[in-house]
């Protein structure tokens, strides 16, 4: 069963005059809109800022072309639309080593597969219902509740995809990660991007590959154990409007298992003040084995049994490119999502026998 979901406030603005610009690849992948009757000049050490109106806006540095990626550039000056041109930017031919434009190492992956899956398989027993759902090609958004001191859910749903269908996921995560020495550059190496709408939207629309977000965000990992499966607000529905824009389905996730993965008994904001964190979390984990195995006790998840529910995709029957979509009808979208995975935790947390064995 598809979901066809329309705006009756579509607005029927598009993107831009088509007939006046033309979109243009700068080396480094970006996408640059021109004015096609003017002769522009590009200023190695100038920025660009991105307006998507009602997402957030940001200053890219551009770094100095070399001779050969300008000329690259030029060809793009040349015609007068983008798809004419059918010779990749050289940047992706010629790339060395096997990271991609976004930082992930198949390398990196395979090695991560390797251990996460006797977790997988042994520690968390992963079952899914309804996997046949996402699709095994074309972009797409996949949309998941979220829990969990230090969340288990993101690399179990990105390894089970690509276990079973054989797809790279990328999942999209706060900029707060790209802090964390040594961290930001492993989250990146296992498909991490940082959660921009512009980053999803290339992945989805340009890459046509599969993005992962958890719409709740620190509000959910940061809650007690005692407010544990009551889903938080999904912001202000951007995961909806990114969807839109890219043409591509959403495609909603409920899992149950990582509430009780990693247990927050209390915070301590003093101490996550102080370190700088979202928060800071005394956990079940840190009570029963912290005193068998020190630190390394508070790192190791209780063995609990993961279900996770495929639920329709949702297709919204709008325009996409477009720069803005009907707020009401997304935050409204966004919150027809919410419940839906919120009702169907309910009835998979009703059917369930016990936390070990699901």
């Amino acid at each position: 069963m598809v979901t066809n979901r329309t705006s009756s406030k579509e607005t029927n603005s598009s993107v831009g005059s088509r007939t006046q610009r033309t979109s243009r690849h700068t080396a480094t992948g970006s996408h640059i809109d021109v004015d096609s009757r003017a002769e522009n000049h590009i200023d190695a050490n100038s920025t660009i800022q991105v307006d998507s109106d009602n997402t957030a806006t940001s200053l890219v540095p551009v770094p100095p072309f070399s001779d050969e990626e300008y000329n690259q550039v030029e060809k793009y000056d040349q015609v007068e639309e983008y798809d004419q041109v059918e010779e990749e930017p050289a940047r992706d031919k010629d790339r060395l080593g096997d990271v991609d434009e976004w930082g992930r190492s198949e390398h990196m992956r395979e090695i991560t597969r390797q251990l996460m899956d006797p977790f997988y398989n042994h520690w968390f027993r992963v079952e899914w219902e309804g996997l046949d759902k996402i699709p095994k090609e074309g972009g797409a958004l996949l949309v998941a509740n979220h829990a969990g001191a230090i969340p288990p859910d993101a690399p179990i749903i990105m390894h089970g995809v690509e276990k079973e269908l054989g797809r790279p996921v990328y999942g999209l995560a706060d900029y707060w990660f790209r802090t964390i020495p040594i961290v930001n550059v492993m989250w990146s190496r296992m498909g991490g991007v940082t959660a921009h709408p512009d980053n999803a939207l290339r992945i989805m629309r340009d890459n046509r590959q599969l993005a992962l977000v958890f719409p709740e965000g620190t509000k959910a990992t940061s809650k007690s154990f005692s407010d544990r499966y009551r889903l938080r607000r999904f912001g202000r529905g951007g995961f909806v409007e990114i969807a839109m824009r890219a043409g591509v389905p959403i495609i909603p996730l409920a899992v149950v298992g990582a509430e009780e993965a990693m247990p927050i008994l209390y915070r301590v904001p003093g101490i996550a003040s102080m370190l700088n964190l979202p928060y800071f979390p005394i956990t079940g984990n840190m009570l029963v084995f912290g005193p068998l195995l020190g630190p390394l006790g508070w790192f190791l998840y209780f063995p609990v049994k993961f279900k996770i529910k495929v639920l329709d995709p949702i297709y919204y029957d709008v325009e996409p490119g477009q720069d803005r979509y009907s707020k009401s009808f997304v935050m409204e979208e966004a919150e027809q999502v919410r419940t839906l995975i919120q009702e169907t935790l309910y009835d998979m947390l009703r059917d369930r026998k016990s936390i070990l064995n699901g």
